[in-house]
């Protein structure tokens, strides 16, 4: 008997009036929102312009959904059109079912477009959301908690989850919950990616290498965990071989770029320090007038006090003269001339 486990939900949906709250969608958004945010601060961090990774995930988010729910159908085509299995529930995204490789591909693709339109390199923008891509994995995993999916084999550990479900052939039990060791894996590599970055400056992609080669090398025992059905190639499951291969894909980008170009970029979006720069600059302009504009005034007071000055000392000099020359010239006389006006007056 289980002295403790993980409950499950009895339901995946919540009702707010007729309106239903998937808790698979939910986790979704929230583990977006996250992403986004995360990343936004780390774009600023390395010189790029608020609001600009919200804007090319307007591109990267749908086309990763797309490629998610793509990849998941086509390795999983039999639940959906085998015999007996109805092909309109390959379009019921809600109902769970997205493949991480497919995402991170068509997401890659959407993001590279929403770059190109900006005129940004794609590895720098893929540098700064790769931890909160990692925090959104973290998050979306509880969806499978809702809907009662992606668990392990049969245990009863402390932290089993319980699954009460019989859909799909599931039989009632506590198992390993898949989904939660990958949550956790999850938010380790979000902080070793963030760690890594700020100790070695990670810069041209690697930063996101990183979080694809740690991501997978957790992702390939958490796999070999499942007891999901799943298809097998040489004693492993597809996702097995996928991780291992991305691993070494992720690994080998590491070393050929920090090779080819060590550091990281000082530029990540073209004009965004500029800009700045100039918008300061025009606003310390308008409050304050420039020195050349603000010293005319002065310098022409100042040339006026000195011709003023030049030309009062001229005339002082000239009377002084004239004063003298007059009482050379003039001799006694005028003394008298002088003392005879003062004893009249």
């Amino acid at each position: 008997m289980e002295l403790a486990y993980i409950p499950s939900p009895s339901s995946g949906v919540l009702y707010l009036g007729p309106v239903p709250l998937r808790g698979y969608a939910f986790c979704i958004i929230i583990g977006v929102f996250v992403a986004v945010w995360l990343g936004n601060k780390r774009w600023i961090a390395r010189g790029g312009r608020a609001g600009t990774v919200a804007d090319i995930a307007v591109w990267a988010v749908p086309f990763g959904l797309v490629g998610g729910r793509l990849y998941h159908v086509i390795t999983d085509y039999q639940l959906y059109f085998s015999e007996g299995r109805d092909w309109v529930d390959a379009f019921k995204i809600w109902e769970g079912g997205l493949g991480i490789w497919g995402a991170i591909a068509f997401g890659a693709l959407g993001a590279w477009i929403g770059c190109r339109r900006r005129g940004i390199p794609l590895p720098a923008y893929a540098d700064a959301v790769a931890p909160g891509i990692a925090f959104a994995q973290a998050i979306g995993r509880w969806g499978n908690w809702f809907n009662q999916e992606l668990y392990g084999g049969a245990t009863d550990l402390p932290w089993a989850v319980e699954i009460t479900s019989s859909a799909d052939g599931r039989v009632a039990g506590t198992y390993h919950p898949t989904f939660l060791y990958e949550s956790l894996w999850c938010v380790g590599v979000a902080l070793l990616v963030i760690w890594a970055d700020r100790r070695f400056r990670l810069g041209h992609g690697r930063a996101f290498a990183l979080y694809v080669a740690a991501y997978c090398a957790g992702r390939f025992w958490i796999e070999y965990m499942r007891v999901d059905e799943a298809h097998h190639i040489l004693g492993l499951r597809l996702n097995n071989w996928t991780a291992l291969l991305v691993l070494l894909l992720a690994v080998l980008y590491i070393v050929l770029s920090a090779r080819k170009r060590p550091g990281r970029e000082t530029t990540v979006e073209p004009g965004a320090a500029g800009a700045d720069g100039e918008a300061g600059a025009a606003e310390k302009d308008a409050a304050e007038p420039t020195g050349t504009e603000g010293d005319a005034p002065a310098k022409e007071g100042s040339e006026t006090s000195e011709s003023s000055e030049t030309s009062e000392g001229s005339e002082a000099s000239g009377t002084s003269e004239g004063s003298e020359g007059s009482s050379v010239s003039e001799g006694p006389g005028a003394s008298k001339d002088g003392a005879g006006s003062a004893k009249k007056s």
